[in-house]
């Protein structure tokens, strides 16, 4: 029998001198994270602990890596799609309106676009995370928005 907790995918923020100037000290900070509950979305550096989000496996309907057109190579993104009437996460999205969201995002759906996270100060490895979600949620489909993730 395979030892589940080795699919277990996670990912740091690399430290940065923000986190002394936030009060966040210079502890590891966790970015992402796949195991056999589910899946964490770690906040932006600033407020860390008020925008981090633990998403359980039974409110996923997939992974989904998309990428944030802007001028240069855009900001890749990695979020959950999540079973309608599941609770509001925290975020650095939250506050966005549906109008907001279509003028910066027209090619994600808004509720993918709340519980998603910028793939900035950490790296996302797809093979990885494949491995940990078909361990765990091997239902989960993990879905890429222009071409960013290896079929």
């Amino acid at each position: 029998m395979t030892d589940m907790n080795s699919a277990v995918y996670e990912e740091y923020f690399m430290r940065t001198p923000l986190q002394l100037l936030v009060g966040a000290g210079w502890k590891r900070l966790m970015a992402f994270r796949v195991d056999d509950k589910g899946v964490l979305l770690g906040g932006a550096i600033a407020q860390y602990e008020k925008q981090t989000a633990f998403v359980p496996w039974e409110d996923i309907t997939a992974l989904v890596v998309w990428q944030q057109r802007t001028t240069g190579q855009g900001i890749n993104y990695i979020g959950v799609q999540r079973r309608a009437g599941a609770p509001r996460l925290p975020g650095p999205n939250s506050k966005m309106t549906p109008i907001q969201s279509a003028r910066t995002a027209p090619h994600v759906e808004y509720e993918i676009l709340l519980a998603s996270r910028p793939i900035r100060w950490w790296r996302l490895y797809p093979e990885q995370l494949k491995v940990a979600t078909d361990a765990f949620a091997p239902n989960v489909p993990v879905l890429a928005y222009n071409q960013l993730f290896p079929k």
